[in-house]
């Protein structure tokens, strides 16, 4: 009996069926939440975690656009885009790597010295980059790099390094058109000049596309195209590259040597309006920017506007005649006259002058006694109708539209003083549009900067034989005895106006001068005309004739063979064939 009890105590010990239950229900239910959460994961959360998964090696990149070329007139690239690198940084690439510490001593101090040496940036904009704690997933290290330097910061291991690439503008021709093309800022828009005036002509729009990144975030494979990338279109301009050159080389020796504050100067097609040349001094590269101050970004053959001067006498003549309020032999006494007080001078005693004479000799009383026998109403019309007190039209960011005072506010000495070019104001490219009333016979262009084959805004503002007239009038002020005899330009007849003008300043008229010469070639048939101008020459000399008629010589001779012009000067031509 008793072992029969130790049998059964030793039985009882021994009985492990209940747990064995236990842990069979404990591995079923581990496999059962298993199979659950397999399904969930493999059939209810599978668009979810493809997503996730995708989300940290797959990822949309933009495609930049390449901006549309500026070419001139003949095609040559004045504006192109080239493809450059730009290298970032993912600030939090080392703390999502398993070895951290591993991956944070690459990024040694004695590195991002050297990286902010190759680079040419300083060392606190490197550190920043690099800097996790700014929580920032991406952090620009250099914009626009030279390909050899992104070899050389490859070259240093940094991790969470990464290139991609964008475009960055350069101007073939620098100077020499920078004025007029303006430039873009870092992301390729346009800031000043035709790069901002046509910005939604030039600018292309980015693509994208998917593509799968290793642990360091580069780019490994290209997934899908989402979306080209869309070039911008090309500007083709009525610039001529070669006349934009050689006006630019004369006005800017010119105002060098002269002294000047500034200088402009415009050349334009006679029969179409097309602007062939646009130049402004002081000048600056637009390829090299640092450091310039604004002012010398400034078109001021377009955005600036002055008192003209003597250069609109010819217009005071032409309108008296057209309008029948003097005759075409008159004479004029030339003896200084009051008007209310105040005195109405020549420079010289001229005595008693013809017409000719008086453009030629640039007679102040004359034209002013010209323009009082105007109605002051008559007189503003045709002002007005040569584009004064309006923009010329070009749609040049802050283009001048310069000023004409009304009619009506006008006192009989200021209409006196409007007929040599006071109190009226322009830039150099609205004198020069004027000009083309008298160059093609009477009518008034519109002015383009893109090219045309014509004009279809031409307005007829002056008869032909009243323009003719004139013209030929105007071919005297470039003989021996005129005002602008540095004008002449061999085998060529020119025919031209001065301008020589107190440049105004806040509360009056201070010492300083303005030095005009508008002209054409040639003179029996124009082809071009240049308008000049030189803001306060200070070597001496400041005459219209004596400091901007040489370069308009100079320009006008060069254009007149690069366009290949034939002469029409008889005389000069014979000299010229017989040398």
């Amino acid at each position: 009996m008793r072992q029969v009890k130790q049998r059964n105590r030793i039985r009882k010990v021994d009985d492990f069926s209940g747990r064995r239950r236990l842990v069979y229900f404990l591995m079923l239910l581990a496999m059962l939440v298993l199979i659950i959460r397999a399904v969930q994961l493999q059939i209810f959360d599978t668009r979810f975690l493809q997503g996730q998964a995708q989300s940290r090696y797959v990822s949309t990149v933009k495609i930049p656009a390449y901006r549309g070329q500026i070419l001139d007139r003949n095609g040559e690239s004045l504006a192109v885009s080239a493809p450059v690198d730009t290298i970032w940084v993912d600030p939090q690439y080392c703390q999502l790597k398993k070895n951290k510490q591993a991956c944070e001593e690459l990024v040694s101090d004695k590195k991002l010295r050297q990286a902010a040496k190759i680079l040419g940036i300083p060392f606190a904009k490197v550190t920043k980059a690099f800097d996790a704690s700014t929580q920032k997933r991406f952090a620009y290290l250099k914009r626009r790099v030279d390909p050899l330097l992104t070899f050389q910061v490859k070259a240093l291991s940094l991790p969470g390094v990464s290139v991609i690439k964008e475009y960055k503008r350069f101007y073939p021709a620098g100077e020499v058109t920078a004025h007029l093309l303006g430039f873009t800022n870092i992301d390729d828009q346009g800031q000043e000049g035709l790069e901002l005036m046509h910005n939604n002509i030039l600018d292309g729009i980015a693509g994208s596309k998917r593509v799968i990144r290793d642990g360091a975030r580069r780019v490994i494979e290209d997934i899908e195209s989402i979306k080209q990338a869309e070039p911008g279109q090309d500007l083709v301009l009525s610039i001529d590259e070669r006349l934009q050159y050689l006006a630019y080389r004369e006005l800017k020796a010119a105002v060098l040597q002269h002294k000047a504050k500034a200088g402009s100067l415009v050349i334009l097609e006679a029969a179409t309006g097309n602007i062939l040349a646009v130049v402004s001094q002081p000048a600056f590269n637009p390829n090299m920017r640092k450091g310039l101050q604004i002012s010398r970004y400034k078109n001021r053959a377009i955005i600036e506007a002055f008192e003209p001067g003597s250069t609109l006498k010819p217009f005071v003549v032409a309108a008296a005649l057209e309008g029948g309020y003097i005759k075409e032999k008159q004479l004029f006494t030339t003896a200084n006259f009051k008007i209310k007080g105040r005195w109405v001078k020549d420079g010289h005693k001229y005595g008693t002058l013809n017409l000719t004479n008086v453009l030629k000799k640039s007679s102040n009383v004359a034209a002013s006694k010209i323009a009082l026998a105007m109605s002051p109403d008559y007189f503003w019309r045709f002002y007005h109708s040569l584009g004064f007190g309006v923009s010329a039209g070009v749609g040049f960011p802050g283009e001048a539209t310069g000023s004409l005072p009304e009619y009506d506010s006008w006192s009989l000495f200021e209409q006196a003083t409007l007929s040599f070019g006071y109190r009226v104001s322009m830039s150099t490219l609205q004198l020069a549009r004027a000009y083309t009333v008298l160059a093609d016979d009477g009518i008034l262009h519109s002015v383009s900067l893109r090219k045309r084959g014509e004009d279809p805004y031409a307005t007829r503002v002056l008869s032909v034989n009243i323009a003719q007239k004139v013209r030929t009038m105007l071919e005297q002020v470039v003989q021996k005895d005129g005002t602008a005899y540095q004008a002449k330009v061999s085998g060529y007849r020119v025919a031209g106006k001065t301008g020589t003008v107190k440049k105004a300043e806040a509360g009056g008229y201070g010492d300083d001068y303005l030095s005009v010469f508008v002209g054409m070639a040639p003179a029996s048939d124009p082809k071009l005309i240049i308008a000049v101008m030189v803001d306060a020459p200070q070597a001496g000399q400041y005459y219209g004739g004596l400091v901007a008629a040489p370069i308009f010589a100079k320009v006008m001779g060069g254009a007149l063979r690069i366009q290949g012009i034939a002469p029409d000067a008889v005389q000069d031509t014979a000299v010229l064939l017989a040398n």
